[in-house]
């Protein structure tokens, strides 16, 4: 069928539903919903057979659906409407929820229903559990309203038909501010950190601090450290520790407050936003090999089982600075220390890694430099898990990844993706050639042919995909809460095989052969070649596509790879 997707961005979701129905043999072509172009003639150029909304801020036009069945994907369960279900459910401490797929129609959210699908609310952040749970949710919804349309003798219940079971429809207004407002001097450790999960990743919360106004992003509960409710105790990991009236709370990124007439402001680690406005405090950092048991908040850890040693790693929005590539790998050649047969690098759930991270490169005094510093960051990284030949590395993909952290995974020996995970193995977008040692371990892993296409294609693949074109090895078939498990017994049964040896064995053995052949420094060294000359070119696209990028400034069309002509 000829899908056309709309959308206020190419977010997430939108990438996933995006993948699954071209996966499904769909042809499906993307329109942003952009304020200075039409979308009723973007539609009509198009002429689909279906158009879906899988995230809109904006209601389509009555032109387009009065003419076109337009499905719009709501974040929220049956009889939910407004524009922050997600924040709400968290902020009231809802433990399940759901996606509606609606009918666009006259009034928001009131269309007829043509799927709905619950899911559970784990205590994460609002775009983790976007992300996860609401993804699957989502994406399920729309693959069965998708097959009723295609079908052709569904017909979408009115909402008060469609199994309300009596209960009334609840509009909910936008969460402002007002109602995310922290107060410090009366708020346990319990709300203060609701109240950042239901504001994460954005709008954040808004707060005073030092002197200025911030958005506060994410937060962690701290279980030792206590204070005067509202004071600073402690940093960590570029994180500050801030006391509640029973505990205390890790914030990791702050925003400053955007001045009228100034340009819009962007997060970074909390530490760095302040700068010279931070007092003298402890840093708490943890040890380079954080015990996973411990009831504190890192942003690494590590734990064992068996033969296996797990590596976990969490960076807000996956991005990696030059300082966190650092850490992690301190972590990770302290973890090679262990009597361990298996390794898994990875997180638990949400992102694997986007890579560099373009919002401490943007704040940089010289963003060339940090470019330089950060990509050579983790590039040092990759070099690491490509040169491991004592012992077996997974790289477990609960979440997402992109360009050079979908690099980094692929260094592994195997790389495991729970089912929803999307890909981005690619960097044209961000103007870039690439480093990360792509062109040594994507033509190895899909072939010349496919690796060009991916880089010239840009497009996001998903989990099944992936295991199809050789980008990943096992695909995992589970929540995003069952990841973490069912990727430790996997690995804890493979480093107990007998068979794990001789595979250490030949692993060494073939790194030795290439080695002889073409060193991997000379991968590296042509990909930053490469790389140099962009960063050190004032005018080269790869710095004003940062600035729009950490800017989130909106584009003045969309982008030509997703807009192919028109479907025929």
């Amino acid at each position: 069928m000829q899908i056309l997707l709309v959308a206020s961005a190419f977010n997430s979701l939108t990438q996933r539903v995006h993948a699954e129905l071209r996966d499904r043999g769909h042809q499906v072509a993307v329109e942003l919903a952009l304020p200075d172009r039409s979308l009723t003639d973007a539609v009509r150029r198009h002429a689909p057979q279906l158009v879906v909304a899988p995230m809109l801020r904006t209601a389509i036009p009555e032109d387009v659906w009065a003419a076109y069945t337009c499905l719009i994907v709501h974040p929220g369960p049956l009889g939910d409407r407004g524009p922050s279900s997600l924040d709400w459910a968290i902020h009231e401490g809802a433990e399940r929820w759901g996606v509606t797929v609606l009918q666009a129609a006259a009034e928001m959210d009131a269309g007829d229903v043509w799927a709905t699908v619950p899911c559970r609310v784990p205590p994460v952040a609002k775009s983790d559990l976007y992300r996860g749970e609401v993804a699957d949710a989502a994406l399920t919804a729309v693959l069965l309203a998708v097959e009723r349309y295609a079908g052709g003798v569904h017909v979408p219940a009115a909402q008060d038909e469609a199994g309300l079971a009596g209960a009334s429809v609840r509009v909910r207004p936008y969460l402002d501010q007002r109602v995310r407002r922290i107060d410090w001097a009366a708020d346990s450790t319990e709300a203060v950190v609701r109240k950042l999960r239901a504001a994460d990743s954005q709008p954040g919360v808004l707060d005073v601090l030092l002197g200025g106004e911030w958005y506060l992003h994410g937060g962690h509960p701290e279980s030792a450290l206590r204070g005067r409710p509202g004071e600073l105790l402690a940093t960590r990991a570029g994180a500050i520790c801030r006391a509640t009236t029973d505990g205390a709370v890790w914030i990791p990124e702050l925003r400053p407050r955007r001045l009228p007439g100034q340009p819009p402001t962007f997060k970074l680690p909390a530490v760095r936003a302040l700068g010279d406005r931070l007092p003298p405090l402890p840093e708490h950092a943890p040890p380079v090999l954080p015990d996973a048991s411990e009831p504190t908040w890192t942003d690494i850890r590590y734990r064992e089982d068996g033969g296996a040693g797990f590596l976990t790693f969490s960076f807000p929005g996956g991005a990696m600075s030059t300082e966190q590539c650092r850490r992690l790998l301190d972590a990770y050649r302290e973890a090679c220390a262990r009597p361990t047969s298996v390794l898994v690098l990875g997180g638990e759930r949400d992102f694997f890694s986007n890579g560099i991270h373009l919002g401490v490169i943007e704040a940089a005094a010289d963003p060339a430099a940090e470019s330089w510093a950060n990509i050579n960051a983790i590039d040092d990284l990759v070099e690491a898990v490509l040169t491991t030949t004592d012992r077996l590395v997974i790289a477990a993909v609960a979440g997402n990844a992109a360009a050079g952290g979908a690099m980094l995974a692929l260094a592994a020996d195997e790389v495991w993706c729970r089912y929803g995970t999307v890909l981005n193995p690619h960097y044209r977008l961000m103007g870039l050639y690439g480093s990360e040692y792509w062109t040594y371990t994507l033509p190895r892993r899909v072939g010349p042919a496919p690796a060009e296409r991916l880089m010239r294609e840009a497009l996001p693949v998903s989990a099944a995909s992936a295991l199809r074109l050789g980008l990943a090895d096992r695909l995992i078939d589970c929540g995003p809460g069952d990841f973490a498990r069912e990727t430790g017994a996997l690995a804890a049964r493979l480093a107990a095989l007998p068979a794990t040896a001789s595979r250490i064995a030949a692993k060494k053995a073939e790194l030795e052969r290439r080695e002889a052949t073409t060193p991997i420094a000379a991968f590296r060294e042509r990909e930053l070649a490469r790389m140099r000359r962009t960063f050190d070119d004032p005018d080269a696209p790869y710095h004003a596509l940062r600035r729009a990028f950490v800017h989130k400034h909106r584009p003045r069309c969309t982008p030509p790879h997703l807009s192919p002509p028109p479907l025929a």
